[in-house]
């Protein structure tokens, strides 16, 4: 494919064009039907390890994935702004400022990967040990971490790429690959586990060397298609020099990527805090909370295939000086996310009892306790939801801390301040309403930012320039 200079014509990818509604949807539900493959894929795994090694090696899995999620939440912050400033770019028709983004990214974070790997294998001991690693489940973990540290260059680089490409507005490309990845992971684990044929039986390690294998054979085959099919943000030649980080293009990712990293770690430190209450309440409540997250884990996934395609949408917009219609794609990703959150949530609720017997049992008495805790609690799925796709809109802007002060606030002050307000008058169940204010005040926080901040009137004087600018951050 020749390199497109601006106003050459439509690009492949361009989210600019068409009914706002159905290319909002037709480009979400690739990363939705990833989101799904994702976490199939964990929790299959789990059973794998579980049922296969017991439940030791289980919650040796689960430390050794803690810290895991810590570098992909780097990664994440990172890939969001890289996404935005592709998406900028091909708005714009300017494919080889997008390379550029890509060549820098890949660069950056690869090298992170890079050092955060050698560190990780050399003082994995020290992890667990921060992390108070149970001593029966700490060999186990620290075999397994070791091996998984090995897939976190590829890893890294594999998600990178597959956010550079969302932003060009494909969205299918990182969707067979990550296909391709999970069916191999799930088929590799039983096998390396247990040994079969002519593989080893590993053990705990033979789940890690699962993850590395099918990583490296769904990077290599997704780098083959990408090449072989020549599309628009590979990078040949000369243009290879573009790994090397630039200084401008490092100065917006990290100004941009950890900001937007540290939204992970505001959302999954404010779940360990509430883990930590829940335990408070015995075994029956903590098994039934744990059986919910696995159900709710689904109910929150359009909001984040939405939000991060309004994000993509929103930034190619941008570059097309076409904001007159960004409004337009909040609204659309708003209630497209209401019916589809609204639609999983009805489907559940006849069928919650069955579908949380197959985590907790038929027989037990944290079922009962599921059915209550739900009844009270998943609707706060709905005005979350509003949240994160309002997010989308803002990222692709750069209105970056007004998000972490809104989590901050909503997930801490509101969440933590209600339960311990409401616990003596009403129990056990403050920590379910606490969740349901703090969603509620977070929705409204974005609102008024969204409808209120200053970034809108720089966004309304920037219509019709001739330059991007730069971001409003605030």
């Amino acid at each position: 494919m020749s390199d497109e200079l601006p106003n050459s014509g439509p690009l492949r990818g361009d989210l600019t064009q068409g009914p706002l509604a159905r290319t909002l949807l037709v480009f979400a539900l690739p990363q939705l039907v990833g989101n799904v493959l994702q976490s199939l894929n964990g929790s299959i795994n789990a059973i794998w390890v579980g049922q296969l090694l017991g439940d030791q090696a289980l919650a040796a899995t689960a430390n050794a994935n803690i810290i895991m999620f810590l570098l992909f939440a780097l990664v994440f912050g990172f890939g969001m702004a890289a996404t935005v400033k592709i998406g900028q770019s091909w708005g714009a028709h300017d494919v080889i400022a997008a390379r550029r983004v890509l060549g820098t990214a890949l660069g950056l974070t690869g090298a992170i990967a890079l050092i955060t790997t050698i560190g990780g294998i050399l003082y994995a001991h020290v992890l667990l040990d921060w992390l108070a690693t149970p001593g029966a489940a700490r060999g186990q973990a620290l075999a397994y971490l070791q091996v998984v540290f090995i897939a976190n260059p590829l890893a890294t680089i594999t998600t990178m790429i597959a956010m550079g490409l969302r932003g060009a507005g494909d969205a299918a490309t990182p969707l067979r690959f990550m296909i391709l990845a999970t069916v191999l992971d799930v088929a590799l684990n039983p096998l390396l586990i247990l040994g079969w044929g002519p593989f080893p039986a590993l053990g705990i390690a033979g789940s890690a060397w699962a993850t590395v294998i099918a990583t490296a054979i769904g990077f290599g085959a997704m780098i083959a298609w990408i090449y072989g099919k020549d599309l628009p943000l590979r990078l040949r030649g000369a243009e290879l020099r573009w790994l090397i980080p630039a200084r401008e293009q490092t100065r917006y990712l990290l100004a941009k990527g950890l900001p937007m990293g540290a939204q992970m770690l505001i959302i999954s430190g404010a779940g360990v805090i509430m883990i930590g209450l829940v335990n408070r309440e015995g075994v029956v409540t903590a098994a039934a909370y744990g059986a919910l997250l696995q159900v709710w884990n689904y109910i929150g996934m359009p909001a984040m295939a939405i939000g991060g395609a309004v994000s993509a949408m929103v930034a190619q917009h941008i570059g097309a000086m076409r904001e007159d219609r960004v409004d337009a794609i909040s609204k659309a990703g708003s209630l497209a996310n209401l019916a589809m959150t609204g639609v999983m949530i009805a489907a559940l609720v006849p069928f919650d009892r069955p579908v949380l017997e197959l985590f907790l049992g038929a027989g037990s008495p944290s079922v009962p306790a599921a059915l209550h805790i739900q009844d009270l609690a998943i609707w706060t799925y709905l005005p979350f939801g509003i949240t994160i796709v309002l997010f989308g809109t803002l990222r692709a802007y750069g209105v970056i801390y007004a998000q972490l002060l809104v989590l901050f606030a909503s997930m801490y002050g509101v969440r933590l301040g209600a339960y311990y307000l409401l616990y003596p008058l009403i129990g056990p169940d403050a920590l379910w309403y606490s969740f349901l204010l703090s969603s509620v005040l977070s929705m409204l926080l974005t609102l008024a930012v969204y409808f209120l901040a200053p970034w809108r009137k720089l966004m309304r004087a920037r219509v019709g320039a001739a330059s991007l600018g730069n971001a409003v951050v605030l």
